[in-house]
């Protein structure tokens, strides 16, 4: 597969194209499946909606792991394809199950275990910790199929395939409208779960994902052979998988503790604001998406490039993916802005939770130009395997920094909650910036070349 698409040779925009669009295809529909069980939880209740709100940062912990395995593993297995070396490439697809398998058991204690004292610090009521809870259990005990689909779709990207997955997830999308108001208001045999029925409805899709992904796995040249001696540990490889997975996954795991404090911040000022942030978040990563489709191809593009030392490709690929991106997100956020108080009436009639909801989205407009600068640098991480810059960029632009930058906000100025974006907002543009020279100098020590190179100035 990585012969037809010519990833070391092929002009780098044309790659871009084939590979990027279907993972952007893919995933709006990944985020339109989470809104739709955003508008099916606003069809229960108001509690319901701000329930599954404060779920997500829980939730998040096992999409860090998903997104771990398949930026980490993707990135191992086509720098070996790269390199010519499909026999490394093989193990490292054996070793990515082994991975995903072990790691899900242990998010699957955690989660079970923990998540009632999670929500109870967040200032959450009895019942709304009761209801939170009744929906991340469930999702919990489904993490062994999110982790072994996300490491059957890595193989399938590191061999540029964003199409089979962009496929899973339109027919996912479907199902999930279908499924959804069967398991939450009952249907002929089927009992009324309420919330429940959306994390089963979503487990059920996941599992018939999986089945479908290892069949197309089967089809490559990375075949799946249920041997023991496949599946026996070799500890370098395992090694390498680690290393280059988790600080990728501890790096998300930080968007979830940000996302956890920032609620914990917007909880002071009630139910409405969580739910209108909520809901907010939900649709605004549909404009995000075009990014997250250039993000997997830099992966690919340059770390089969990386592999084949061909230097100069991983530098033009990050240039040009940065641009496309900044300029898509420039077009996304006027329409952000615009539309913001319509997007959230989508989910919701209650007029406290729009007025939140757009209040955050005209900030969020101006935010959206610096993220390609966060994602597709963070790619490139991942290409040069140097994940943990990935980690500490998310542990000052996540955590650190929004914590400090709110608690002023909130305890010294007295700020109320639109104060809490703009200060966020310059964050941002601030530390992107530093991320970018960041990067000019990762790629100036790795490839060995002059400065000018790189940038003009």
């Amino acid at each position: 597969m990585e012969n037809s698409l010519n990833i070391t040779s092929k002009p780098i925009i044309q790659l871009l194209k084939r590979i990027a669009i279907p993972a952007s295809t893919g995933s709006l529909f990944q985020t339109l499946f989470n809104i739709v069980d955003t508008f099916f939880a606003g069809q229960i209740s108001p509690d319901a909606l701000a329930a599954l709100a404060k779920s997500f940062p829980l939730y998040f912990l096992i999409i860090s792991a998903g997104i771990g395995i398949v930026a980490g593993c993707n990135s191992l297995i086509s720098n070996s394809l790269g390199q010519r070396n499909r026999f490394a490439a093989s193990i490292y697809t054996y070793h990515t199950l082994i991975y995903s398998l072990l790691l899900s058991i242990v998010l699957t204690f955690l989660g079970i275990f923990f998540s009632y004292e999670i929500l109870k610090f967040m200032g959450s009521s009895t019942d709304s910790i009761a209801l939170a809870k009744e929906y991340t259990d469930i999702i919990f005990y489904g993490t062994v199929f999110f982790l072994i689909l996300t490491s059957l779709n890595a193989v399938l990207y590191a061999q540029g395939d964003t199409k089979t997955y962009r496929n899973v997830l339109i027919v996912g999308l479907f199902a999930n409208i279908i499924l959804n108001p069967i398991f939450i208001f009952g249907f002929l045999f089927v009992p009324a779960l309420g919330i429940a029925g959306l994390a089963i409805s979503t487990i059920l899709i996941q599992f018939c994902a999986c089945i479908y992904l290892f069949f197309k796995v089967n089809k490559t040249v990375l075949k799946i052979v249920f041997k023991t001696e496949n599946f026996l540990i070799r500890k370098n490889f395992f090694i390498n998988i680690f290393n280059q997975c988790m600080p990728i996954t501890f790096a998300l795991f930080l968007v979830a503790v940000g996302s956890y404090i920032l609620l914990s911040f917007i909880s002071i000022f009630g139910d409405s604001a969580i739910a209108g942030y909520g809901a907010a978040i939900r649709f605004e990563h549909i404009f995000t998406l075009p990014v997250i489709g250039l993000n997997t191809a830099v992966i690919t593009i340059a770390g089969q490039n990386f592999g084949a030392r061909r230097y100069d490709r991983v530098r033009d690929v990050y240039n040009k993916a940065v641009i496309i991106g900044c300029i898509i997100m420039c077009i996304s956020g006027i329409i952000i802005f615009l539309f913001s108080e319509f997007i959230v009436s989508l989910f919701t009639n209650d007029l406290e939770v729009i007025k939140f909801g757009s209040s955050y989205l005209k900030i969020a407009a101006f935010i959206g130009p610096i993220y390609p600068v966060f994602f597709i640098s963070h790619a490139l991480f991942t290409a040069l395997k140097k994940t943990h810059f990935i980690f500490y960029s998310n542990l000052f632009r996540m955590v650190i920094l929004p914590f400090a930058i709110v608690w002023v906000i909130l305890n010294i100025y007295n700020g109320y909650f639109n104060e809490i974006f703009y200060g966020i907002l310059l964050m941002n543009w601030v530390f992107g910036f530093f991320i970018l020279f960041l990067s000019r100098a990762l790629m100036i020590k790795t490839f060995k070349e002059q400065k000018k190179v790189f940038f003009v100035f």
